[in-house]
């Protein structure tokens, strides 16, 4: 069965193998950063509220806001997780700190952002929903997981510029989970991919990839 009882407390790993045959750098976790001021972990232990099937998202950042609606009815785990960093101010403070264009096709790609793997923040991985379950597809304004590997997926995530169908389960790759799209803001997503990089920074697949001035999501929240 699905739920937030399914749950997997084990300690977030290294990076995960790219998806696809197209060249494309994956939407793997960042490498760790603890300096990043967080919510605390003095969290009361309480039963998740029931979501609608639908839930809206919006994020404020400095390059304008990203209103997203969540897909709790097909992918009510990754759903759940997003709202309860949003909810807890976990996210509050965090950046889009990739930007990841496809090389040589204008427009295409991906940014990413989230804790950036600070244990402050971070809350325990969750079970991989596969867009083979879901029925989700990586199209233009999708919101999906980054992970480390399958099953320890926490608070980073990556919205696709464009439609993206190699970040989809396809066969014996897994893929990356799915869970929503931007219904409004897409010129910021296109605006923090088009930031100036430093060349030579990051490792391996995220190497010149880091935003110079990462931009800070100054609050993240569910709206009605």
């Amino acid at each position: 069965m699905r739920g937030s009882s399914r749950i997997l407390f084990v300690p977030a790993l290294l990076l995960s193998l790219p998806v696809g045959g197209c060249g494309e750098a994956a939407p793997d976790a960042a490498p760790a950063n603890n300096s990043a001021a967080g919510s605390g972990n003095a969290t009361v232990a309480r039963a998740p509220e029931p979501l609608p099937d639908v839930v809206r998202v919006k994020l404020e950042t400095e390059a304008g806001p990203i209103l997203l609606a969540l897909d709790a009815k097909r992918a009510p785990v990754t759903t759940a997780n997003f709202v309860r960093y949003a909810e807890e101010g976990r996210l509050d403070g965090t950046t889009f700190y990739r930007a990841a264009p496809t090389k040589g096709q204008a427009g295409r790609g991906f940014i990413q952002g989230g804790i950036r793997r600070s244990y402050k923040r971070m809350l325990p991985p969750i079970e991989h929903e596969p867009t083979s379950e879901t029925g989700l597809k990586h199209g233009a304004g999708t919101i999906s997981m980054a992970k480390p590997e399958d099953g320890k997926a926490t608070g980073e995530f990556f919205i696709t510029a464009s439609a993206m169908p190699e970040m989809d389960a396809k066969g014996d790759k897994p893929g990356y989970a799915a869970f929503g799209k931007v219904v409004e803001g897409m010129e910021t997503v296109r605006a923090i991919m088009a930031a100036p990089t430093t060349p030579g920074a990051g490792r391996g697949k995220m190497r010149g990839q880091m935003i110079e001035k990462p931009v800070r999501i100054v609050t993240a929240r569910r709206v009605e």
